[in-house]
């Protein structure tokens, strides 16, 4: 093939490229030229192909004489590492923007890469999770861990929930999917998926709270008016009984009978605010507004149990309330802070607005909450009081949901505090 033939076949893009080298090999600056590119098929399609060239021969001047080379059809090795890399950038792409922790590793444990997904849950870079590899992201006191390793060695496979821990400490309960494959060298790695379940696993816990509170108003619905009736029925005659001269004698029983029918009529006048059906009007309605109209009545109960009380409202919009309802909510929520704590402590009571909800708080310096209770907190009949009926905070999750809010807490050894949350 002549050399001008050969400068008319190469693909436009390519050309400045392969004639730069050309030239420069003809002008003796390299001693072999080697080129890859594109060339001009008698099919009329495009071609990859490698040229190889030398000059073999030059006179007194250094011009060339003579050069010999060869052309080599390469466009299935091209298309071949066009598949691996637009692979590589699929795999990179899923690995880097994927939603679920991605880890991969050796059958030893060993991490040899880690995605940003996995450095942001676990709290680490990707060096660290390497030189630390699986054991430093597993909460072995995890009952089940063993019976997953156990599973993990004899099918090379897991999915399921274990509890992972942070690199400050905290754990949490992951969704994991794990496998072994062979790389490309054909040795053994792990696949280790992995996603923070965290959200979901309080949502659960929150359903199914729901849906104790919504069997227990239901129930209230259907049955707390029919004993309620024979009750009043039965005060009654007591009443009547109490005021005879021949029952004089009885009097105190009938005293501490009445007494106990009134603290029974209390229990299911608050079974009924459980009720999911419940109607309530809301209305715009400030709750600061609620609150400086309910303190001198919280003042009078700090005084008569020797506790202090501050308040920290902040300026906050009007939100759609029920005011009978959200008295209940705040005097519930105060009188239980009252008697977490011992004479001389303080409860904060506080009112701010966080992103798009109002946020009613209530602090107190108690002990906190038993660890035993705290996934329990919110059921009914749950108390730790000595003459609790353990509907307070049922009533108070109930009149939550009925304003579309929600109610979570934090609690330590130098307190506890409820947040009650509303949308705006």
């Amino acid at each position: 093939m002549h050399i001008s033939m050969w400068k008319k076949m190469i693909h436009p893009d390519d050309k400045p490229a392969v004639m730069k080298a050309f030239n420069e090999h003809l002008e003796g600056h390299t001693t072999r030229l080697e080129n890859e590119h594109r060339l001009l098929a008698g099919s009329g399609e495009w071609k990859w192909i490698i040229d190889r060239g030398e000059v073999i021969a030059r006179d007194n001047y250094g011009k060339p004489l003579r050069m010999v080379g060869t052309i080599v059809d390469i466009t299935e090795r091209k298309k071949a590492e066009e598949t691996l890399r637009e692979s590589e950038e699929r795999y990179c792409l899923l690995f880097n923007n994927s939603i679920d922790a991605v880890l991969l590793a050796d059958p030893g444990g060993g991490v040899y890469a880690a995605n940003p997904e996995a450095c942001r849950i676990f709290e680490r870079t990707e060096d660290e999770l390497c030189q630390s590899g699986i054991d430093c992201i597993i909460d072995t006191t995890d009952p089940s861990y063993y019976a997953v390793l156990k599973e993990w060695n004899r099918t090379g496979k897991f999915k399921g929930e274990l509890t992972l821990k942070r690199k400050n400490g905290a754990i949490f309960t992951g969704e994991i999917s794990s496998a072994i494959f062979k790389d490309k060298n054909g040795h053994y790695k792990t696949s280790i998926f992995i996603r923070d379940i965290t959200e979901r696993k309080q949502f659960e816990k929150e359903m199914a709270r729901l849906d104790r509170l919504n069997l227990v108003g239901e129930m209230a619905a259907g049955i707390g008016h029919e004993i309620r009736n024979p009750m009043t029925t039965v005060r009654g005659f007591l009443q009547m009984l109490e005021g005879k001269q021949d029952c004089s004698k009885y009097k105190k029983y009938f005293n501490l009978m009445i007494s106990e029918l009134d603290r029974t009529n209390t229990i299911i006048t608050e079974f009924l605010s459980l009720a999911k059906n419940k109607t309530v009007e809301l209305k715009p309605q400030n709750i600061n507004h609620i609150i400086q109209a309910l303190f001198p009545l919280i003042e009078a109960d700090g005084m008569i149990t020797d506790k202090n009380i501050e308040i920290e409202t902040s300026e906050v919009p009007d939100i759609a309330l029920n005011e009978k309802e959200i008295r209940q909510l705040i005097l519930n929520l105060v009188r239980n802070g009252f008697e977490a704590m011992s004479p001389g402590g303080k409860l904060t009571i506080k009112t701010f607005r966080d992103g798009d909800e109002v946020v009613f708080a209530v602090q107190d310096q108690g002990g906190g909450i038993k660890t035993d209770i705290l996934d329990k907190i919110g059921t009914p009949f749950l108390t730790t009081k000595d003459y609790g009926t353990g509907l307070g905070l049922a009533v108070c999750f109930s009149i939550a949901s009925r304003h579309n809010a929600t109610i979570n807490f934090e609690t330590s050894l130098c307190g506890t505090t409820f947040f009650v949350r509303f949308k705006m």
